[in-house]
C-alpha cells in the first residue's frame, strides 16, 4: 500500500506563558499529541518570512509547502476562489467582515468591539450581506456572501489601489480612528464604511440580536486586498494528491488555488465547537483514496482572539481526542505506512490576542521511523529544548514527505 500523509494544522495554538509559565499547550490534556512527539521528533519552524505579515494566509501557504515569498498575492483572493468567485488578474479582491463597533456618532470616534459580530450565523449574514448589495454596487463593487462573518468584495479591472488596510482583530478594544483606510482610495472605503454602519444600524437582524443580548454587525470593516493568486499544482509540486479539509475560505482556496480536492463540511463552523466528527469522518474518506490530507481547524485561533484561554484548551483537547486520535487509530488500522504532523500556523497569544511572528512548534511522527525517548510533550518549550530548528515553514512538508533530513 502506498504510504499515507497527514498534517494537522492547530490555527493560532502556540502562546505565551502566563504568569505561571504556562501556555494552553502546557495545561491541555492532549496525549495523542504528547505520544506522538515521544516517539517523533519536535522542534521549531519559522513560518513567517521577514518582511510579511503574520496572517493565516502566508502561514498555511507555508505550511501546504509554498514560499508564501513566492505566490503570496494577498489573503482575500484565495478566499473569493473558495467561494467560487471567478477572478481575472486585473480583478482587486477585498476581505469584508461584519463587525461591531461602538456607537459614537463619528466612524473615527468609534471602538472595535467584536471583529466578527459575536461570530454571527451565516444565515444571519447572508441577509445583512443581501441588504447591502445594492451599496456596494453604487460604487461599482460586487459584494459575496460568506460564513459567519467572514465575506468578499470584487472590484472588476480596478487593479490594486495601494490602501493600507488594518486586519480589524488587530484592533480589538481599540479606537478605530488611527486604523481606518490610509492613503490611495482610503476616503473610497472608509465612505463605504460609514454608509453600511447607516444601513445596518436598524436592519431587523440587528435588532433582534441585540434584544437577545447579542452584539449586533453594525458595521463592515475593509481588509486583505488582494489580485488572483498563481500556485504550482500540488501534485506536479509534491507528486502526491492531496485533500484539504477545512470551514475557513481562506484554507479552502489555497487548496483549489493549488489544485488540491477541498472538502466541504456544511456543519464545520470554524469554532471551538466546529463539528469534529464531520471533519474526521471525511479524513477518513481523504486518505482511502489520496496520498496527503490537510485537516484545518480554527477554533483555538478565534479563542485567542476573543483572549478566552479556557477556551483555547478546550480547542486543542478536543482536537487531539475527536481528530488526531481516531486519525491516528485509522492510519495504524488501515496497514499502510503513514507520517503524521501537527503545527499550528502562528500563534495567536492570549495576551496581545492577535497573530504574532514567533517560530512555532511542531511535530513529525513517522510509523517507518518511530523513535524511543523523545520530549514527553508537545509544548512550546520542548519544542525550544529539541535544538531543532527550520528557518522556513514550507520545510516541515518536506520533512513530512521524507525529503529533508532533520
Amino acid at each position: 500500500m502506498k504510504k499515507k500523509y497527514l498534517t494537522i494544522l492547530c490555527d493560532g495554538m502556540a502562546d505565551y506563558p502566563d504568569e505561571r509559565g504556562l501556555t494552553p499547550m502546557d495545561e491541555a490534556r492532549k496525549p495523542t499529541m504528547d505520544m506522538l512527539c515521544n516517539s517523533g521528533v519536535i522542534g521549531l519552524v519559522k513560518t513567517v518570512p521577514d518582511g510579511m505579515k503574520a496572517g493565516s494566509d502566508v502561514c498555511n501557504l507555508a505550511a501546504l509547502g509554498y514560499d508564501p515569498r513566492d505566490c503570496y498575492t494577498g489573503r482575500s483572493p484565495l478566499e473569493a476562489l473558495s467561494m467560487g468567485i471567478r477572478l481575472d488578474p486585473a480583478d482587486a479582491t477585498l476581505r469584508v467582515n461584519l463587525v461591531t463597533l461602538s456607537d459614537e456618532r463619528e466612524l473615527s470616534d468609534r471602538t472595535m468591539i467584536d471583529y466578527s459580530a459575536g461570530e454571527i450565523s451565516t444565515e444571519e449574514a447572508a441577509q445583512l450581506i443581501c441588504a447591502l448589495q445594492p451599496l456596494f454596487g453604487e460604487y461599482g463593487a460586487e459584494l459575496y456572501s460568506g460564513v459567519s462573518y467572514r465575506h468578499a468584495a470584487v472590484i472588476r479591472g480596478a487593479g490594486l489601489s495601494g490602501t493600507e488596510f488594518t486586519p480589524p482583530h488587530d484592533i480589538t478594544g481599540k479606537p478605530v480612528k488611527n486604523s481606518l483606510p490610509k492613503n490611495g482610495k482610503s476616503e473610497f472605503f472608509t465612505r463605504i464604511i460609514e454608509r453600511s454602519a447607516q444601513i445596518l444600524k436598524t436592519h431587523p437582524v440587528n435588532v433582534a440580536r441585540v434584544n437577545s443580548d447579542k452584539n449586533p454587525a453594525d458595521s463592515v470593516w475593509f481588509w486583505g486586498e488582494g489580485s488572483k493568486p498563481e500556485l504550482t499544482d500540488f501534485a506536479t509540486k509534491f507528486g502526491k494528491t492531496a485533500t484539504v479539509i477545512s470551514a475557513v475560505d481562506l484554507v479552502k482556496g489555497i487548496g483549489k488555488a493549488g489544485g488540491m480536492n477541498v472538502i466541504d463540511i456544511p456543519t464545520a463552523t470554524g469554532t471551538v465547537d466546529t463539528d469534529y466528527q464531520a471533519k474526521t469522518e471525511a479524513a477518513k474518506r481523504a486518505l482511502a483514496e489520496c496520498d496527503y490530507c490537510f485537516v484545518h481547524l480554527e477554533g483555538p485561533d478565534e479563542c485567542g482572539h476573543q483572549g478566552d484561554r479556557d477556551g483555547k484548551i478546550t480547542a486543542i483537547e478536543r482536537i487531539d481526542e475527536r481528530v488526531l486520535k481516531p486519525l491516528l487509530a485509522y492510519l495504524k488500522d488501515s496497514g499502510a505506512h503513514f507520517a503524521i504532523s501537527v503545527m499550528p500556523d502562528h500563534a495567536t497569544p492570549l495576551s496581545v490576542r492577535t497573530h504574532t511572528k514567533d517560530p512555532v512548534p511542531f511535530l513529525i511522527y513517522d510509523s517507518e521511523r518511530a523513535i524511543n525517548g523523545g520530549a514527553q510533550r508537545f509544548t512550546e518549550k520542548s519544542a525550544a529544548q529539541s535544538g531543532v530548528y527550520l528557518e522556513n515553514g514550507y520545510e516541515v512538508i518536506q520533512v513530512l514527505f521524507g525529503n529533508k533530513q532533520i
